[in-house]
């Protein structure tokens, strides 16, 4: 392959024309709490703090960072494209404190990105000479750097960190296509052979634990969740609640399956850092439990609200009521009959629905000498202990509707609700109906959306595979089960001139 340069220089190289700035970043929450927060950084000077806040917060390795590299020398690799591992014996010079840290700019991320592509490249054949691989490294670079071109979140939590750094770590189940055998081999190290892809559609099976089945499901999000890649499922194979096992019982159904695997996506952090994981929950407009599914998410922040009033409704009462148990003096001054203070105290709190047990404990707390107790109060804060304490809140959930769906919508008729097992009909409803909680759930909670069968396998490019049955978490990949897609994004106001459009800059960034 042969490059030209369009974005860098020969002389002034990557980051010609390039100004960069020191800055500080926090990572916040709504209420303006700081999580985590970093000095003294650098990065490009026309990066908004937004911007800089992204790349620091998210993408910026925390750890492992040697403050001294040396250069591996590898037959046949040029010299700025050999790999860097820790450069043990200048490391030993420096205090134990200072031998590893985290990235402190914005160009090392480029670096390792940029340097890591072109390291694959060239051991790959791609590049015709030495100056055709460093044109394309430098292009690379200053694309990152001047915001014209950005690729997806695993490739900033993963690539090039083994290549800048000698990272390593425990493979976890990777695999990878050897280009020397076209055989798919076992990785070894999770840095050296990364999981840069972006977002997967997984399949499962309706059997518990075993291969491909849902507890193994819940495994393999979250390989995929660590290292910054998001998942997308149909779930619609897993029998509904009242289903028969084979052992003799009855299914518990597919909601509390799928309460499971969003706990779980909840606590593993996308890329292992701060966000949460990218999931997609898909289930067909026939599944027994379609109903329950649709109102999954509404229900679940009705919960939300439910504490949030309730805490407030206890921090207001609970103190009143212990501060009545101290109005008068004497053994009768907890009996709301012979205090009238906490009589009134007692009487307001029930108004407010504060139930009876808080009431009592109040009441016992101050017979035991205590003036006042610590209540909680949640707010509807997304980060916050409510939301956490609620399930539902860690996916998209997307119901799957055939054309026969809208043909029975439209002429008012019944829609069947088909057994996983054997296929037979479970429940007959309105199709009106299940149309109508779909839309009312969804202005509720922006949750169900729509994800249409029949038009989305009328467009499918490779059909001889199967059908298209899900997505990736934002819906832009729809294809096959068990395949995955590695995004990127090209900023098209970067390519805006006072004449028009800069359509050759256009193609080259394409093209690299």
């Amino acid at each position: 392959m042969r490059f030209d340069r369009h974005f860098s220089t020969a002389r002034g190289g990557a980051y010609a024309g390039v100004r960069f700035r020191r800055a500080d970043s926090a990572l916040k929450t709504a209420s303006g709490e700081v999580l985590h927060s970093v000095e003294d950084v650098e990065v490009p000077a026309e990066w908004s703090q937004t911007a800089a806040d992204i790349l620091v917060q998210k993408y910026f390795r925390r750890a492992g960072v040697p403050a001294a590299t040396r250069r591996v020398a590898e037959k046949g690799v040029p010299d700025f494209l050999q790999r860097s591992v820790p450069d043990v014996a200048a490391l030993a010079k420096l205090p134990a404190d200072k031998r590893y840290g985290p990235e402190t700019s914005a160009r090392q991320v480029f670096d390792r990105l940029a340097g890591a592509w072109g390291y694959w490249g060239w051991k790959a054949g791609l590049f015709a000479a030495p100056d055709e691989a460093e044109i394309f490294v430098d292009e690379m670079k200053a694309m990152l750097a001047r915001q014209i071109g950005a690729p997806n979140s695993p490739q900033w939590f993963n690539t090039g960190l083994h290549w800048a750094y000698g990272v390593e770590g425990e493979s976890h189940g990777h695999f990878y296509v050897d280009p020397a055998t076209n055989a798919v081999v076992e990785s070894y190290n999770a840095y050296e052979r990364p999981q840069p892809h972006a977002c997967f559609i997984q399949s499962v099976e309706d059997n518990l634990v075993g291969d491909g089945g849902i507890m193994d499901l819940w495994a393999r999000e979250a390989r995929l969740f660590k290292f910054g890649s998001g998942a997308g499922a149909n779930f619609s194979a897993i029998r509904g609640a009242g289903e028969a096992l084979s052992g003799g019982g009855k299914s518990s159904g597919l909601m509390s399956f799928l309460k499971v695997g969003d706990a779980a996506a909840g606590a593993v952090k996308s890329g292992g850092v701060t966000r949460r994981a990218a999931k997609m929950v898909v289930v067909d407009g026939d599944h027994p439990d379609i109903e329950d599914f649709i109102r999954w998410k509404a229900v679940e922040e009705e919960k939300v609200a439910a504490l949030v009033a309730g805490s407030r409704a206890l921090a207001c009462h609970i103190p009143k009521i212990i501060a009545a148990c101290w109005s008068i003096e004497g053994e009768d001054r907890c009996d709301p009959r012979r205090n009238e203070a906490l009589k009134a105290a007692v009487k307001a709190a029930k108004r407010d629905f504060v139930a009876e047990p808080s009431i009592r404990r109040a009441i016992e707390l101050a017979r035991d000498g205590a003036r006042s107790a610590h209540v909680d109060r949640y707010d509807l804060d997304w980060d916050g202990e409510a939301y956490r304490t609620v399930s539902g809140q860690n996916s998209n959930n997307s119901v799957r509707l055939t054309d026969a769906f809208f043909e029975t919508l439209e002429r008012g008729g019944d829609w069947t609700l088909t057994r996983r097992t054997d296929g037979a009909p479970a429940k007959t409803i309105k199709a009106r109906k299940l149309w109508d909680a779909i839309a009312e759930t969804a202005w509720r909670c922006a949750d169900p959306g729509l994800q249409f069968h029949d038009t989305t396998n009328a467009w499918h490019t490779c059909p001889a595979g199967g059908a298209i049955r899900a997505s990736n978490p934002c819906s832009e990949y729809l294809f096959l089960d068990d395949t995955a897609c590695n995004l990127a994004s090209v900023n098209l106001l970067k390519f805006k001139t006072a004449a028009g459009f800069d359509a050759a800059g256009f193609e080259h960034a394409c093209r690299l």
